[in-house]
């Protein structure tokens, strides 16, 4: 079967890509053991799986558990399928799941809020986010998934409030020095010594904000102050800064501030 995939994100514990499945035959695929531990969240059509023989239904109200080593085979009655995939390694899983990888027995069904901090995920995703913010949400998406089936070992492990303002703290010393903003999301937890979904949650938790709009605010006064100073290579600016591109910066600070590089240099600049 003709799969058309498009991955938007990919680190050394995550996966995110965008699956067509097209001209699917009719019947049955070959029985096959899952190579990886994937979330499958089906946006359009209908496909009907066999896990370890038990039938179940997999529609874009639900989202499918793939577990590693599990027989499983599929049937596309609809024709086309389009689907999400996530792919998180082992020690993801287990930091998602109190420190156990072992993925507990059920069915997840996709809420209102999952439906669309999915669909944010995607956009964010085609419009050129980069892989610190990708690695946030799509982590944040896995953790909902997950919760549904172990709820209590998702939430454990959550740091009493001083270890937590400790923890936030050393996150945000990491990013305020001078390369700070540049770094992973992977490699700024391991810099304070805990995983990124911990990180993440614990962040949001203590700042109100996440980690990706915090960064972006600390670039966002460093590229002001440069500006001020009377920066013209915006190519430098951005990579400096930890931006894709010249146009990511471009259209972050015009987002921000109304104004385009070039006004707020106009702007800022010290006539001294």
């Amino acid at each position: 079967m003709p799969v058309d995939r498009r991955t938007l994100l990919r680190t050394d514990d995550l996966l995110l890509a965008d699956v067509l499945c097209g001209g699917a035959p009719r019947g049955w695929t070959p029985v096959r053991p899952a190579t990886v531990f994937g979330l499958v969240m089906v946006r359009r059509g209908l496909v009907r799986g066999r896990v370890q023989g038990v039938e179940q239904v997999l529609d874009p109200a639900s989202v499918y558990v793939e577990r590693l080593g599990g027989e499983q085979q599929f049937a596309h009655p609809c024709g086309d399928d389009v689907y999400t995939e996530i792919v998180l390694s082992e020690p993801r899983v287990a930091a998602l799941l109190g420190g156990d990888p072992a993925v507990p027995e059920g069915l997840v069904f996709t809420t209102p809020e999952l439906a669309l901090s999915h669909r944010l995920l995607l956009a964010r995703a085609r419009t050129g986010a980069d892989a610190f913010e990708l690695s946030e949400r799509t982590t944040a998406v896995a953790a909902r998934i997950l919760a549904q089936l172990a709820p209590s070992r998702v939430a454990s492990g959550l740091p009493r409030a001083a270890k937590a303002r400790r923890l936030v703290d050393d996150a945000r010393a990491a990013l305020g020095t001078g390369t700070g903003t540049t770094q992973s999301l992977d490699s700024l937890a391991l810099a304070v010594g805990c995983s990124p979904h911990h990180l993440s949650r614990v962040f949001r938790t203590e700042t109100g904000t996440t980690l990706t709009r915090y960064r972006n605010r600390l670039r966002l006064a460093r590229a002001l102050d440069r500006l001020a100073e009377g920066e013209r290579d915006l190519a430098r600016l951005a990579h400096d800064l930890g931006f894709s591109d010249q146009s990511h910066l471009t259209h972050t600070l015009r987002h921000a501030t109304g104004h385009p590089p070039g006004r707020l240099r106009a702007l800022l600049r010290d006539p001294r």
